[in-house]
């Protein structure tokens, strides 16, 4: 049995470190005597990599959903083993982590002793579908209500529906929070923006990076909110800590319907948010006034999709801002209330 090299995470083209598993068969005659133990532990591992990190929905995409689906059998008796290592992302997930694992982390890139488990996953197992726990080779069953509660539990999170949040007061102002990028794809006109909202009611929360980056504090704030609004973008992946009964408004830029839908439409659904969908027109884009209304970028985005992903990235996801049309603004949280019982 030969020593192996694994590429402990779920999309093979990233480019991770490797791993180096030796295994050991003790009712066999080995051909290659394994390194001795440094240090021998009763409970196994799982081995995976961070590889990508900073962008939420990757980290919880294919990081943080793939580690509950693939570790919550093991009823946190377990190692993890982290190759790619990163203080900050454990730090920022370390309530998550712990929750799953009652065992110390083992970082790879600084710990060179020879680890031996009873056993080891090498890698995650990953859903078949953006944020959801559909993976059908598991002993158990998993869905994306499973990791919602596992969730609320690990954040102290106290509102599972929306109707807990007037339950006893029913003159409550509903929360809207919106997602306030400070790149690609911001809102132009967020002024005005917040102005409408709190004309129709609304005590407005703007989630800036300085919110939106303590994972603990925000997870709080968004479970407290009614309706979430944002133009397509990581920052709705934030909708797993929504109420089930909240709604969820995404602002689809111009070129980005499929990603708007597989991303985060779709998965809203599953996991009980109402989901409203504002497209933006072209005149609402900022591509409008750098290529105007006849070239293909603004005219016909499929036709510059269809030239691949890394073709029109660099107009609809990273040169793109959005000057909402605020009658349309304000007709979709009419219906956003509606939705709400409002």
């Amino acid at each position: 049995m030969q020593p192996r090299m694994v590429k402990p995470y779920v999309n093979k083209n990233i480019h991770v470190k490797e791993i180096t598993i030796q295994p050991y068969n003790y009712t066999t005659t080995n051909t290659t005597t394994p390194p001795a133990c440094d240090v021998t532990h009763d409970v196994p591992a799982v081995v995976f990599s961070l590889a990508i990190v900073g962008n939420i929905f990757h980290e919880f995409n294919e990081i943080i959903i793939p580690l509950f689906v693939t570790s919550r059998n093991f009823h946190s008796r377990l190692h993890f083993v982290i190759a790619d290592y990163d203080h900050l992302w454990v730090t920022k997930y370390r309530r998550i982590l712990s929750h799953l694992s009652d065992y110390e982390i083992i970082n790879t890139s600084e710990d060179t002793r020879v680890h031996c488990f009873p056993g080891a996953v090498t890698g995650l197992h990953f859903q078949n579908d953006n944020l959801a726990c559909k993976n059908s080779d598991l002993p158990v069953n998993c869905s994306i209500l499973d990791f919602r509660k596992f969730l609320r539990e690990t954040f102290h999170l106290k509102i599972k529906n929306i109707s807990q949040l007037n339950k006893n007061n029913s003159s409550r102002k509903p929360v809207l929070v919106l997602f306030s990028r400070p790149h690609s794809r911001r809102f132009l006109n967020e002024g005005e923006m917040v102005k409408v909202a709190d004309q129709l009611g609304f005590r407005v929360i703007l989630a800036k990076p300085e919110l939106t980056s303590n994972l603990d504090k925000f997870s709080r704030v968004v479970n407290r909110c009614d309706v979430m609004v944002g133009a397509h973008g990581a920052g709705l992946t934030n909708e797993v800590f929504l109420p089930e009964g909240a709604v969820l408004v995404q602002v689809v830029p111009l070129g980005v319907q499929w990603a708007s839908t597989h991303y985060f439409g779709i998965p809203a659904g599953e996991m009980g948010v109402q989901y409203l969908e504002y497209q933006i027109s072209p005149q609402e884009s900022s591509l409008m006034d750098v290529y105007g209304p006849n070239h293909p970028i603004v005219a016909d985005p499929d036709s510059i999709n269809r030239q691949g992903y890394n073709v029109g990235r660099p107009y609809y996801f990273d040169g793109q801002d959005i000057r909402l049309d605020l009658s349309k603004f304000k007709d979709i949280l009419v219906e956003a209330l509606k939705l709400l019982g409002r």
